[in-house]
């Protein structure tokens, strides 16, 4: 986070409130994050790098501890899932569990499937490939209300293919609480989501989302429930049905 390329875009919000561009990131570079990665080397492998440390910090808490929500799913789409490191842990954990990486091409490029660990160059905007759940690891917050909701129905068509009864979506982000919701740490807790909006602002098109946000983002989609499970400090695990 400390990259200059990531930092520089803090420098030009007071450009970016004066002109028409989605981020202050698009400001500074003259092209988004997402298209930056994908012809930079260096900031590919530093968001990849950064997501697969992420990764292992939650496959520890989500294998070890929520274990359930996996059992009784032959087959998972990790979206946006880089590299692969949760993914891996998942099929380490279920041998019996077919899972799929999705992400985009540069991103994939390069790795190789093993065992039933398969890695999909592609958009999920466009297409999320077929399966029992979907999951979505610190990629909603990324984007926008209508890039959520065009992600969500791909998922939902991705589980009905495969699935017409049953199938979920798997969201791990954060559930922006309200003060009177929140223990003795309220304050820095919220000051800490605070700054993740920033973020979310600076660099890209998204936001932290508050319980009412989402659930507006999940019936708008199709979906019919959710449940939300705290599990890992400002992140929690939210389950979406059908």
């Amino acid at each position: 986070m400390l990259d200059p390329i990531l930092t520089e875009p803090w420098h030009c919000l007071g450009t970016w409130f004066k002109n028409n561009d989605h981020t202050p990131f698009d400001t500074t570079h003259g092209k988004t994050f997402w298209d930056y990665a994908g012809h930079d080397q260096k900031l590919n492998s530093l968001f990849n790098e950064g997501m697969a440390s992420d990764a292992r910090l939650v496959n520890s808490i989500l294998i070890d501890k929520c274990k359930k929500v996996l059992e009784g799913l032959n087959s998972l789409v990790d979206v946006g899932g880089g590299t692969g490191t949760l993914s891996k842990a998942i099929v380490d954990a279920f041998p019996h569990l077919e899972c799929i990486v999705l992400d985009l091409p540069h991103v994939v490029a390069n790795l190789q499937d093993s065992g039933n660990l398969k890695y999909v160059a592609g958009d999920m905007f466009k297409e999320i490939p077929a399966s029992d759940a979907i999951l979505l690891k610190w990629i909603l917050h990324d984007w926008n209300d209508d890039e959520c909701l065009k992600i969500l129905k791909r998922c939902k068509e991705a589980i009905s293919r495969q699935n017409k009864k049953g199938g979920k979506v798997m969201i791990i982000d954060m559930v922006l609480m309200k003060n009177e919701k929140m223990n003795g740490e309220a304050f820095n807790s919220t000051e800490t989501q605070l700054f993740f909006d920033m973020l979310m602002m600076v660099l890209v098109t998204g936001k932290e989302r508050q319980e009412e946000e989402w659930a507006k983002l999940f019936f708008a989609a199709g979906f019919s429930n959710y449940k939300i499970t705290p599990i890992l400090g400002l992140r929690s695990l939210i389950q979406v049905f059908p």
